[in-house]
């Protein structure tokens, strides 16, 4: 536990400093264009990558060292930072150079999510997957709940210039916590026998064997639906709460941080509590919860304490989620195949989200925001819900995304391929036959 520490610390400091940069970089995007499509695109040309490069990820993952992939993709990151940095310093930023340096770190973070999960579960005992899970959670929500606030006030210091280069920092911060923990060796299973083979081989590994267990592939079915429909609530709060507040990035960064707080109370909830006896539940009934407090109270809510609640109800449920969901594959997976295995699974889970995330911004600015102006063609129907003018279209898609999520979650519990998936399939360590197809 200790050396796994050591990594989350690094990792937690690496999040802070990205979450810093990316909150500067939306203020400044926003004030560049005012088109919710460029924050969009900037997301999508991000996250794109990500999603495509999983596969080949997963398996390069599980042929290498995972501490390495991990130190390379921070080091990546860290590069497409100073090119935005010498950029934004000599005055040549403009909106493309986001989505180039987001591709470029996005295409190595393929690299850094399977690295991390696989190297937990050699790091850890299985007793500890779930409160792991929630420790990984709490970075990710702790560093948000202090970065939009440090970010709007030291943006008026140190100017993004300055915060770019702390940035900077917290990857070689990364990087040495990495260099001094020691990440063992997965041992050598039958099923990660059978998916030895070429590059192109071990690639497509992860697909069969997620193919030839129906419960794994309905559980990510959820999610590629779910990640579908929130992400359009997520592309759009930044623009919505801009728009609805006259550009006003403290109302934003506070949406944020209470989000972001949310999500610390539910990681540390999960950390102590480990999450729900059946995990399954915490992964369906949070959806519901996710998709109706966090999205569709977001698009009701008319002013700053409605968004801050819908915001912190709706980031405290995800840790739960996802906690639940990662202790669910981190118990049934070899953890010698846990890289081809878990790259595919984010590959179904989150290739809905690029389509999502260039849907939204187009929809938004040509369709939703136009029809809910005064006058507009969805007023008259729908402004006593959301209200009309500056952002009520957005809100208007949060709505339906929200009402959609819970939904889908509500209706896999009709599926007992998914909502018996631990009771059908037997964990790796405990033998057994594999679950038919």
């Amino acid at each position: 536990m200790f050396g796994f520490s050591i990594v989350w610390v690094g990792q937690f400091l690496s999040l802070f400093g990205s979450a810093m940069t990316q909150f500067a970089l939306i203020i400044w995007a926003w004030k560049l264009t005012g088109s919710a499509t460029a924050l969009a695109l900037v997301a999508f040309f991000s996250f794109g990558p990500t999603v495509a490069l999983s596969p080949i990820a997963g398996a390069l993952v599980d042929r290498w060292s995972r501490k390495l992939v991990m130190m390379l993709s921070d080091l990546a990151a860290g590069l497409a930072t100073i090119a935005i940095l010498v950029l934004y310093a000599t005055g040549r930023l403009q909106i493309w150079h986001l989505y180039a340096a987001g591709a470029f770190a996005g295409a190595f973070h393929a690299f850094q999510w399977p690295a991390y999960s696989a190297a937990i579960s050699m790091m850890l005992p299985k007793s500890q997957y779930a409160r792991a899970s929630g420790m990984v959670s709490l970075a990710e929500s702790g560093s948000h709940v202090m970065a939009p606030l440090a970010a709007g006030v030291l943006i008026g210091i140190i100017g993004i210039a300055g915060i770019l280069i702390i940035d900077i920092v917290t990857f070689v911060a990364a990087i040495g916590a990495l260099l001094i923990v020691h990440v063992p060796s997965p041992p050598r299973t039958e099923a990660g026998a059978r998916g030895r083979g070429g590059l192109w081989q071990e690639s497509l590994y992860g697909f069969r064997y997620i193919l030839e267990r129906p419960s794994l592939l309905g559980l990510q079915l959820v999610f590629l639906v779910g990640n579908l429909l929130s992400t359009v609530g997520m592309i759009l709060l930044a623009p919505m709460v801009l728009a609805r507040t006259g550009n006003n990035p403290a109302a934003l960064g506070s949406v944020q941080s209470a989000g972001a707080m949310g999500g610390v109370v539910g990681a540390l909830a999960l950390s102590v509590w480990g999450g729900p006896k059946r995990r399954v539940h915490g992964v369906l009934v949070g959806h519901i919860l996710a998709g109706l407090l966090g999205h569709t109270l977001m698009g009701l809510g008319r002013g700053l304490p409605a968004w801050i609640a819908a915001a912190f109800l709706g980031w405290m449920i995800i840790p739960i989620v996802n906690g639940s969901n990662q202790a669910i594959w981190m118990a049934k997976v070899a953890p010698d195949v846990q890289g081809r295995v878990f790259s595919v699974r984010r590959l179904i889970a989150q290739i809905s989200a690029p389509l999502a995330m260039l849907a939204a911004g187009p929809l938004a600015d040509r369709l939703f925001e136009p029809g809910m102006m005064a006058g507009g063609r969805l007023a008259p129907l729908f402004g006593p819900l959301v209200g009309t003018g500056q952002g009520s279209g957005m809100a208007l898609m949060m709505v339906g995304a929200g009402v959609l999520v819970a939904a889908a979650a509500l209706s896999a519990y009709a599926f007992p391929v998914v909502r018996d998936v631990e009771a059908l399939m037997p964990d790796h360590d405990a033998g057994g036959a594999p679950e038919a197809s």
